[in-house]
């Protein structure tokens, strides 16, 4: 059984807050200051670029790879990190073409996060080969799915709502249907378990800077289905993707298996934060973390919804079709969101109108939901957010 009291006191997070955003930045991990100071110091600092060889930074992103790949049910040696998540959407969407030439459209929903969305469009314009990104709702993708489509590209859990794709039977759908699937794990990794493995998932790309806790920046990770480790064209052809890349040729040879994803230098900084936060993970079980993330979502629905009528549930009631947040539509969202940030309880706000809150076992237990259904009872039902400095937007919501 995970221990979460001890999970929860291995995170720095300010005395008087109640954290529910690590469904956007996971907060810091307390043993991260010590070891990137030591990073730093000892490696960086006296190694120098004998770094790469002498303190392993160049086998980072396989290592701590196979470290998050335990988290989402893929095959060991089959997921690196790396880059940013626009740029691994980019290389799985553009890499899924590549292995079904003749089809021409690209199946998506309308609750995609919009990135992914903008990467398909720009991929598909530069290719010049007239294929189209079709957008239907949700709710209508199994039945989208025909001959015609050539990729079926979705983020398991809807970052606004938090509605949960049925990975398994989409994946079976697709194949059947001759279809390569790419699945974005941005809200999923850390918060729901994941059997890519299992699913017969063909390419899979997430972040690490959400629940997983690895900062700010921290670099996405990207999958590749052992079948298609080696036949996988890299539309990004990087350096370090290449089979031999000290050796400086010409020409480009892409590396073997998931390593032919790598394309910029590894963020070693970046990596060495996320080590501290997937040690945390070392000692939690998927299974545990999804009970008590739906024992404490659903908790917090019960309880919002009996004192706060003026909250309209967005999410899914059915726990089983939902991720690890809980979203409420509420006209003015973001000014009451404010208010709520100003009195200690973080969560987000999402346009139009979804007040976003995320709940993550490690560090958020029943006595943290029920502290901040009070601020929240608080808020809400005295309009404390009915301010015009709550109603001012900042550059991020």
């Amino acid at each position: 059984m995970t221990d979460f009291a001890a999970t929860k006191a291995m995170f720095d997070i300010p005395q008087d807050v109640i954290y529910l955003d690590g469904n956007s930045l996971g907060p810091l991990p307390r043993a991260a200051p010590g070891r990137l100071a030591g990073m730093l110091a000892d490696e960086w600092g006296k190694m120098l670029i004998t770094g790469w060889n002498k303190a392993g930074w160049m086998a980072m992103p396989m290592a701590l790879g196979d470290r998050v790949g335990r988290l989402i049910g893929a095959e060991p040696g089959h997921v690196v990190l790396g880059d940013t998540l626009s740029i691994k959407v980019y290389q799985a969407l553009a890499a899924a073409l590549e292995l079904n030439p003749d089809r021409r459209v690209v199946l998506s929903d309308s609750g995609n996060f919009p990135s992914d969305l903008y990467m398909a469009q720009g991929l598909l314009r530069s290719l010049g080969k007239g294929h189209e990104l079709r957008v239907v709702a949700p709710d209508d993708v199994e039945a989208a799915i025909t001959d015609e489509v050539a990729v079926l590209m979705l983020t398991e859990v809807d970052y606004g709502t938090g509605r949960l794709h049925d990975m398994a039977t989409l994946t079976r759908r697709a194949h059947d249907a001759g279809v390569v699937t790419v699945w974005d794990l941005a809200h999923t990794a850390g918060a729901v378990p994941v059997d890519l493995s299992g699913a017969g998932a063909d390419f899979a790309v997430g972040c690490t800077y959400k629940y997983l806790n690895g900062g700010p920046g921290a670099p996405a990770f990207i999958y590749v289905a052992p079948r298609h480790a080696d036949r996988a064209v890299p539309a990004l052809s990087g350096w370090l993707g290449h089979e031999a890349p000290f050796d400086f040729e010409q020409s480009y040879r892409p590396g073997r298996g998931i390593e032919r994803m790598r394309v910029g230098t590894p963020p070693i900084i970046q990596l060495t934060a996320l080590e501290t936060a997937l040690d945390i993970w070392d000692m939690a079980d998927m299974q545990d973390v999804r009970a008590m993330s739906v024992a404490l979502c659903e908790l917090f629905i019960s309880e919002i919804e009996a004192s706060c009528p003026m909250l309209t549930l967005a999410s899914p009631r059915d726990a089983a079709q939902r991720g690890s947040q809980v979203s409420f539509r509420f006209e003015q969202g973001y000014a009451a969101m404010q208010a709520l940030i100003a009195r200690g309880v973080i969560g987000d706000f999402r346009a139009p109108d979804i007040m976003r809150f995320g709940f993550t076992p490690l560090y958020i237990d029943a006595s943290d939901v029920r502290a901040a259904v009070a601020v929240i009872r608080d808020v809400m039902q005295n309009q404390l957010w009915n301010r015009p400095d709550y109603m001012a937007r900042a550059a991020v919501t």
